[in-house]
C-alpha cells in the first residue's frame, strides 16, 4: 500500500489477529482499507479487500483447504492450508508490500480464488 496510514491500519489488523479472529470486525476494517485502495487508484487491492470482507462475512472464517484451482487462462495453482488468522495475516503482509511484482501475482491469485468461491 502506498500510504503510511494504510500500512498502520494493516499492522493494527495483524495485531488483532494475534489475539483472535473476529470475522465481522475484521471485515469492517478491510472495507476501510478498501477505501484507501480506491483513493490510491489500485483496483486490484480494492477488489481483494472487498472480496475478502465478503468471504469472511459469508463464511465467518478465512480458512482454505488445499485445493487446485484453475484461473481464466487455464493455469492451476495450489492453495495452502492454514488457520484463519494465518491466512489473512499472510495476505495482509503481501498487500503491505504490493509494489513487489511477485506479491502482486500472489494477490491476484488470492483475488481469483475468492471470486471463484463467492460467485
Amino acid at each position: 500500500m502506498v500510504r503510511a496510514e494504510s500500512n498502520a491500519k494493516i499492522d493494527k489488523i495483524i495485531k488483532q489477529l494475534e489475539k483472535g479472529f473476529e470475522a465481522e470486525k475484521i471485515a469492517e476494517d478491510l472495507m476501510s482499507l478498501r477505501e484507501d485502495a480506491l483513493k490510491d487508484e489500485d483496483p486490484l487491492l480494492a477488489k481483494t479487500f472487498r472480496l475478502a470482507a465478503e468471504y469472511m462475512k459469508e463464511n465467518d472464517c478465512f480458512d482454505h483447504t488445499v485445493e487446485k484451482e484453475e484461473n481464466e487462462e487455464g493455469e492451476e495453482y495450489l492453495l495452502e492450508p492454514g488457520a484463519d488468522n494465518e491466512n489473512l495475516t499472510y495476505l495482509l503482509q503481501l498487500i503491505k508490500k504490493s509494489d513487489n511484482k511477485f506479491n502482486r501475482e500472489e494477490i491476484k491469485e488470492m483475488r481469483t480464488f475468492l471470486k471463484l468461491k463467492l460467485y
